[in-house]
């Protein structure tokens, strides 16, 4: 099999016809082919020059090229590729296809690509319908292709249809991806895990500065049923197509220069195109307003899908007028807290009051009286102790008179004399009673008391 023929048969894969696309449409090759201009396509054969000159022209080799071309890809093909540009010019869509390494991500095919202003007419609300952005740089696709080379511009791959399908699923793919990545590096809550302020009146908004929608924001704001007052200090900034994410990051990094300026952050979108909210998509901004510092609330005005953006921040509502209510709503809640606490502070206080006044007036009443019952309550205790003494004293007199008595007996228990009487004797040695018969020697006088007189004896 010749290159081309293996070129032809990897393209000719068939894809299945599109519910609601331009499937079953008549493909005219003839008037996107004859618009190059008005210049006319020439298919006279340039083998006469060959033979008249043995050379061609370079109009004649490429006619060669566009008759081989034509003869070798008759068909129309469907072809994925990622678009690297994508621009509009003169009601024409001109693309510029690239295809990269899995591994290495670096291109390895390239080519150019034009949807003819019928046909891109057609498919570019269809793709925007059904994908909710319009076809920008970075977006893989799948196109369904014939090839055209012509003499003057060149091959080029003239699109006839897109598959939104396709585009969604790599897009659901790398919404999948980030939000994978932000879950593994611990970011993905965050922005839940902090309080919205009690007084959440200095607001930080990002947002385009002509934006219908910051308009409406600020004016519900200032006009709030309740006279709350809030300051409003916008950071603009591109919300919408390929710059979204870096100025929504630079504004990020202003408000963080005065951040302690700001209680929270409300990053608005509105009053502009409802299809180009890819933006809100992306790695770098989930991750600078996943890890703010402060609550960031999103109302970016999609309001059938959720961004990652959305995801990520704090709060998500679906407008700007809806994030000014939401503000306005929190203060007022706080400013039922305050009076509920009010009131029950007030309450607690009278009834505090009260209790103190029938105190106060319970003691008058008691000071008043309480001399003379002091003096009636000590009056009758000395009567009472008047009374009572005498008969203390006396029984206090009892009471040591029989101690003493006691005593008496006791001491009397301790004389000598009784034990004599009853036939003991004491010896006694110069005076001393003799315990120890080693006390004494031979020729020592000792006396012997008994009951009736004493007896002196020597030891011999």
């Amino acid at each position: 099999m010749s290159q081309t023929e293996d070129t032809t048969a990897s393209l000719s894969n068939q894809h299945p016809p599109l519910r609601g696309g331009l499937e079953g449409l008549p493909v005219q090759h003839s008037s996107p082919r004859g618009d190059l201009e008005g210049l006319p396509v020439q298919h006279s054969s340039p083998r006469g020059s060959w033979e008249e000159h043995g050379h061609y022209t370079l109009r004649q080799l490429n006619q060669l090229v566009r008759d081989a071309v034509s003869d070798a890809l008759p068909d129309e093909y469907w072809v994925e590729a990622e678009l690297s540009e994508c621009r509009e010019h003169g009601g024409h869509c001109y693309m510029e296809l690239i295809e990269k390494d899995s591994r290495s991500n670096t291109p390895v095919a390239r080519a150019s690509a034009k949807c003819w202003r019928q046909t891109w007419q057609m498919v570019r609300p269809y793709f925007e319908r059904a994908t909710g952005q319009p076809l920008r740089a970075g977006l893989k696709v799948l196109l369904r292709v014939y090839p055209q080379f012509h003499e003057a511009y060149g091959f080029s791959w003239i699109v006839t249809d897109i598959d939104p399908t396709y585009t969604l699923g790599d897009m659901a793919r790398r919404r999948q991806e980030i939000i994978r990545q932000l879950k593994e590096e611990g970011v993905f809550d965050l922005q839940r895990e902090l309080t919205v302020p009690m007084f959440a009146q200095r607001i930080a908004v990002i947002s385009a500065a002509t934006a219908a929608g910051f308009g409406d924001f600020s004016r519900q704001l200032a006009d709030n049923e309740y006279g709350f007052r809030f300051t409003v200090t916008l950071f603009p900034a591109i919300m919408q197509g390929e710059q979204v994410e870096a100025s929504v990051v630079s504004a990020l990094n202003s408000i963080y220069d005065r951040i302690h300026d700001f209680d929270v952050v409300c990053i608005l979108r509105g009053g502009g195109a409802t299809a180009d909210l890819s933006g809100f998509d992306t790695l770098a901004l989930a991750e600078n307003v996943a890890q703010f510092p402060l609550p960031i609330i999103t109302g970016i005005g999609h309001e059938r899908d959720e961004s990652i953006l959305d995801m990520v921040s704090n709060t998500r509502v679906k407008t700007p007028t809806a994030a000014a209510a939401f503000l306005i709503d929190h203060l007022r809640q706080v400013l039922e807290r305050l009076t509920t606490a009010q009131q029950r502070i007030n309450m607690a206080a009278a009834q505090r009051i009260a209790g103190d006044k029938a105190r106060l007036s319970h003691l008058s009443t008691l000071i008043a009286t309480l001399p003379q019952r002091l003096l009636s309550d000590n009056r009758h205790r000395i009567d009472l102790l008047q009374r009572r003494m005498p008969i203390a004293i006396e029984r206090q007199l009892t009471a040591q008179k029989h101690r003493i008595d006691q005593l008496s007996l006791k001491l009397q228990g301790f004389d000598p004399q009784l034990l004599l009487t009853r036939g003991y004797s004491i010896t006694l040695l110069n005076g001393k009673a003799l315990r120890d018969p080693r006390q004494v020697k031979p020729g020592d006088i000792i006396e012997t008391r008994i009951e009736k007189g004493t007896i002196q004896s020597i030891v011999k």
